[in-house]
C-alpha cells in the first residue's frame, strides 16, 4: 500500500473508533443510571433481576431449566427438609406413603448382579401368574437385566406401571437353565406398614411399624385386634429405622394408647399459631403395657409417637437417641405434577421440647458424628444440654436439643463383627446361599405354615456345615476364634431369611431374627 493511500485511511479509521467508543459509552453511562428501587428484607430484588432477565436479556431464556435448577438451589438455603421433588420423584414418595402403587406385586434384592424374588405378595398379579420365592428376573420386555450392573431403582421402574398395562417378565427358577417366561398384568398393590406382629411369649406382642402410611393406624389397630384375641398384656412396638410420614397416623396411634386429655403434641411457627392435640379418650389400648424401641433411624412421625408415650410416662422408650426431625413439612403441589415440602411449623412433645436437632454444613453427617465420638455404644457418651432439661408429670428428666433419649439405652452390638463376617455380608453369602436353600426345598418350605414346623425343618439341614462349606468354596474360611464370634449371627440370619421363602415370609424371619437382636432382647426381659 502506498503511503498516500494509508495516510488518507487514518482519519476514517480514527472516525469509526470514535463513533464506536462514543456508542459503548454512552450505553454503558445508560445503564448506570438506571436505579432499581428495592425493599430490603423483602423479594423485590429477586423478582426485579428476574424481570429485567425476561424483558432484556440478549438470548432466549430457558425458562424451564432456569426454573428447575433454581428451585433446589433456593430451598437448601431455608432447612434440611424443604425441598423440590420431580414428577417422578414427588409420584415414587406419594406411592411409598399412599398405601398402594402400580406393579407386579414382588420383594426383591439385589445380592450381586441379578435380582432374587424374595416374597410374592399374596392375591397379587406375580402370585396369580405362577410367580415363586427365589425365581431369579433375567429379563424384562426383553431387555436383558441380569449381570449387567442394572441398580435396583432402576429395576423398579421398569417393573411397574399403570395399572391394568402387561409387562413380559423372564426368570430363572431353580438350577434350570432354561428361561421362563411370563406376562403379568400390572395392578393395585399394596403398601404394608406394619411388617409384623406377633407373640413372643403369652402375655407380651411385638409390632414393627416402618413407615407412617396413609394405612397404619387401620393396620396397628386390626394387628393389636388379633393379639388382643391371643392374650396380650403389653406390647412392643418397634420404630427403629422407621423416618415418619403422614402426621394426623401418629396423631391417632397416640390417641390409642393415652388417655383424656393427655397432650399428645403441640406445633407452632411464624405463620402457624400454636396449634395443640389431645387425646380423646377412646384409644383402644390404653391399659396395655407400652415399650418402644427407637434409634438414630427413627424420625419425624416416630419421634412425635415416642415423645407422646415419654412426656406423659405413659410407656418405656429403648435403644438409642433418634434422628431429632422437630419440623413439619406440608405438601404444595404443581399443575405439572412436580411439588414441594415446604417446612411450616416446628412441633413440641407434651412437656414442651423441641427435639429438633441444630442443622448446619454437618447435619447429614449427624450419625457419622455420633458413631465417631462412642453415643452408640456407650450411654455416657451422650451429649446434652441442661438448658434444654424437661420434667414429665411423674418426675422424669427428659431433654430437648436433638431427638428423643431412651429411657433405657441398648448400644449397638458389635461383639459378632469379624472379618470373616465382614467378608460374608460383602459378597452377600448368607443371602446367596439361603435362595439356594430354597431353591433345593422349594415344594417342603411352601408346605410350611406354622413357626415350630419351620424351625424342626432349619434345626434338620445342617445348615452350619453347610454353609462353611458353602464359605470356603467361595474362599472365605473363618479363623476359630471367628466363626466362635459370628458364626450365631450368620446362621441366624440365615435361617430367617430361608424362613422367609416361606408362606410364613416376615412372621418367620422377625421372631428368629430377634434372638440376635439386643434391643428386643432388653424389652422383652
Amino acid at each position: 500500500m502506498k503511503e498516500g493511500t494509508r495516510r488518507g485511511l487514518w482519519p476514517a479509521v480514527a472516525g469509526v473508533l470514535f463513533v464506536m467508543l462514543l456508542f459503548t459509552r454512552y450505553c454503558d453511562s445508560n445503564l448506570s443510571r438506571r436505579e432499581l428501587q428495592i425493599k430490603p428484607g423483602q423479594w423485590d430484588k429477586l423478582m426485579l433481576i428476574l424481570g429485567e432477565l425476561d424483558r432484556n436479556y440478549v438470548d432466549t431464556l430457558d425458562y424451564s431449566a432456569i426454573t428447575e435448577e433454581t428451585i433446589p438451589i433456593l430451598l437448601e438455603k431455608l432447612d434440611p427438609h424443604s425441598v423440590y421433588l420431580p414428577p417422578q420423584e414427588l409420584k415414587s414418595a406419594e406411592e411409598e406413603l399412599q398405601g398402594n402403587f402400580d406393579g407386579i406385586g414382588v420383594q426383591f434384592n439385589v445380592p450381586n448382579d441379578t435380582a432374587i424374588v424374595i416374597q410374592v405378595i399374596a392375591g397379587g398379579p406375580s402370585e396369580r401368574a405362577g410367580v415363586l420365592s427365589g425365581d431369579r428376573i433375567v429379563e424384562v420386555d426383553g431387555k436383558k437385566v441380569a449381570g449387567v450392573k442394572l441398580n435396583q431403582d432402576s429395576l423398579v421402574s421398569m417393573l411397574r406401571g399403570r395399572s391394568g398395562s402387561v409387562v413380559k417378565v423372564g426368570f430363572k427358577r431353580g438350577t434350570s437353565d432354561n428361561l421362563l417366561k411370563i406376562d403379568i398384568k400390572r395392578d393395585k398393590i399394596p403398601v404394608k406398614s406394619v411388617d409384623v406382629s406377633y407373640m413372643v411369649n403369652d402375655t407380651l406382642g411385638y409390632l414393627k411399624l416402618s413407615k407412617f402410611t396413609r394405612t397404619s393406624h387401620k393396620e396397628v389397630v386390626e394387628s393389636l385386634s388379633d393379639l388382643s384375641k391371643r392374650g396380650i398384656k403389653s406390647l412392643i412396638v418397634d420404630l427403629r429405622g422407621n423416618t415418619g410420614g403422614y402426621l394426623d397416623q401418629a396423631l391417632l396411634l397416640s390417641n390409642e394408647f393415652l388417655s383424656k386429655g393427655n397432650l399428645i403434641v403441640y406445633m407452632e411457627g411464624l405463620h402457624r399459631k400454636r396449634e395443640d392435640y389431645f387425646a380423646d379418650g377412646r384409644g383402644k389400648f390404653k391399659d396395655l403395657g407400652l415399650k418402644v424401641l427407637i434409634d438414630e433411624g427413627s424420625a419425624s412421625s416416630s419421634e412425635i409417637f415416642a415423645g407422646a408415650i415419654q412426656d406423659n410416662d405413659r410407656g418405656v422408650i429403648i435403644g438409642r437417641r433418634s434422628f431429632g426431625k422437630g419440623l413439619v413439612q406440608e405438601p404444595i403441589y404443581f399443575s405439572d405434577k412436580s411439588g414441594i415440602r415446604l417446612t411450616v411449623a416446628r412441633f413440641y412433645t407434651p412437656t414442651g421440647r423441641s427435639i429438633q436437632k441444630p442443622y448446619g454444613s454437618d447435619y447429614r453427617n449427624d450419625i457419622i458424628e455420633r458413631y465417631r465420638h462412642g453415643e452408640l455404644t456407650s450411654a455416657d457418651s451422650i451429649r446434652q444440654n441442661d438448658s434444654l432439661k424437661y420434667t414429665t408429670p411423674g418426675g422424669k428428666i427428659v431433654y430437648g436439643g436433638g431427638g428423643i433419649t431412651p429411657d433405657v439405652f441398648v448400644p449397638l452390638d458389635t461383639t459378632g463383627i469379624t472379618d470373616f463376617l465382614i467378608k460374608s455380608n460383602e459378597q452377600g453369602l448368607v443371602f446367596r446361599f439361603s435362595s439356594e436353600i430354597a431353591d433345593q426345598y422349594r415344594a417342603e418350605l411352601r408346605g410350611i405354615n406354622d413357626y415350630i414346623s419351620l424351625i424342626k425343618f432349619l434345626e434338620s439341614k445342617n445348615l452350619e456345615k453347610r454353609f462353611l462349606d458353602y464359605a470356603s468354596g467361595k474362599g472365605v474360611v473363618p479363623k476359630p476364634e471367628d466363626w466362635k464370634l459370628s458364626g450365631d449371627i450368620l446362621i441366624t440370619q440365615l435361617k430367617a431369611l430361608v424362613g422367609r421363602y416361606s408362606p410364613l415370609d416376615d412372621k418367620a424371619y422377625y421372631p428368629i431374627i430377634s434372638k440376635i437382636d439386643n434391643v428386643i432382647q432388653a424389652a422383652s426381659r
